[in-house]
């Protein structure tokens, strides 16, 4: 099994480096590539992972079904009766069900588990999770606040566990191609990001209901304030409220803003924030109108919009180059076919690892997000979406949203992490927790 197994990795690693060399010309071309169907041919029943899926609507079932392909979901979990439901049905394997995830968790048939609950919830359920030997994938944004992240990145450190994160971007053949271009110098000395999110949702007042008997409303506000039940407040809705979000700029700049810091490759030293804020009680009460402006220590100024072309512009001083979900552009880009780029320019791409089954690393994740999660369970490696940078990368849209409710330039030291002899910023790196809900 296991020579059979390596072959058929040595095969998978040397279709990845092809893919990487043709990626700069099918992007030009405007050819999208897709997977071999080697990449996503599913295991076989003695290797497959069993699955565990913590919040299953929206995109938390669609992270399960997508595991599915590696692994088999043995167990679903969901506070909401009616979406538990839906989703043991939906699995071919009748999975067992719990309505509260630390039961799911103290299964020892559980090898890993997915994380798709609303966003107040990820982090104690990824530091949970690792603490009972499970490896994750786990929705982003990561955190609901800078402090969470400190505890997170220790906890993965002290457990040793596989943890992917769903900022898929960095596994999209654009981004990582713009990333690798403004690395590699094909725009010159980076100077300035722009990047647009669009806007956050208004509405409100809502009234208060009646909690549905399949909804275990306590359950599902966790860690975050006790109060009536508003329909709004939760499912989908939940991502404009702060006590469980951070509105666009943790929803789309926990993609946008990681890619824009991937590229530059500096952490943040300087935060101007202005914003507008609903005045509505019993309503959505993220900004209204935002603004963020951020400068780096290598120079870099980044600049956070709500309204224009959704994507990130980054500017040197011998081009630009645009790149979001449809399009990468910019005369770097026309060049690629005169002058790709060579594995020497490639910086983001784990070449080490491509004909080396046993360190199963970040180039699979040029084909499928998910299928590196489940090569680098196999293998015990970091994942491409990795705590630590997204950690960084969230705390970077939490800093611009703690700059616009301070409504001033803000320093922040990115070693310490904190804003220094700055206390009124700094109450904004941690929040109140409920009883009985606290992290770690």
């Amino acid at each position: 099994m296991r020579h059979r197994q390596t072959q058929h990795r040595q095969t998978q690693r040397r279709e990845f480096l092809t893919a990487a060399a043709a990626l700069g010309g099918a992007v030009a071309t405007g050819h999208r590539l897709s997977a071999s169907p080697t990449l996503i041919k599913s295991r076989s029943k003695m290797e497959r992972v069993r699955v565990g899926a913590i919040g299953l609507r929206y995109q938390g079932s669609v992270i399960a079904h997508k595991a599915q392909m590696y692994g088999d979901v043995v167990a679903v979990c969901d506070v909401d009766k009616n979406v538990r439901d839906t989703a043991k049905s939906a699995f071919g394997s009748t999975p067992r069900d719990f309505e509260d995830y630390r039961d799911l968790l103290a299964r020892d048939d559980i090898d890993a588990v997915t994380i798709g609950t609303p966003d107040h919830w990820h982090t104690k359920m990824v530091i949970d999770a690792c603490r009972a030997g499970k490896d994750v994938y786990c929705e982003k944004p990561l955190t609901l606040t800078v402090d969470e992240g400190k505890h997170l990145v220790k906890a993965v450190r002290e457990t040793g566990r596989v943890v992917q994160v769903g900022s898929w971007q960095r596994s999209d053949q654009r981004f990582r191609l713009a990333a690798e271009m403004v690395r590699a110098g094909r725009i010159g000395k980076l100077q300035q990001v722009d990047v647009v999110l669009g806007k956050n949702k208004t509405g409100g007042p809502f009234p208060a209901k009646t909690v549905p008997g399949n909804l275990n409303w306590d359950l599902w506000q966790g860690q975050t304030p006790d109060v009536p039940y508003l329909e709004e407040r939760s499912h989908y809705t939940f991502r404009w409220w702060y006590e469980y979000s951070g509105g666009q700029m943790t929803d789309w700049g926990a993609h946008h803003l990681d890619i824009a810091q991937w590229a530059i490759d500096s952490l943040p030293v300087e935060i101007e924030g202005k914003a507008e804020y609903p005045t509505v009680n019993d309503g959505f009460n993220v900004a209204v109108d935002f603004h963020a402006k951020y400068r780096y220590a290598n120079g870099v100024v980044m600049t956070v919009a709500d309204t224009g072309r959704n994507g990130i512009m980054f500017t040197g001083d011998q081009g630009r180059l645009f790149v979001n979900r449809g399009t990468i552009s910019g005369k770097p880009v026309e060049e690629l076919k005169q002058n790709p780029l060579n594995r020497e320019d490639m910086k983001l791409y784990d070449f080490d690892n491509q004909e080396r089954p046993e360190r199963a690393g970040k180039l699979d994740a040029i084909i499928n997000h998910m299928g590196n999660f489940f090569d680098c369970i196999e293998a015990r490696k970091t994942p491409i979406s990795d705590v630590e940078s997204q950690h960084r990368s969230v705390s970077t849209c939490h800093l611009g949203n703690i700059a616009m409710k301070e409504d001033r330039v803000l320093t922040w030291d990115p070693e310490l992490e904190i804003f220094p002899e700055d206390e009124n910023a700094n109450r904004w790196l941690a929040r109140e927790q409920r009883s009985g809900f606290q992290i770690p």
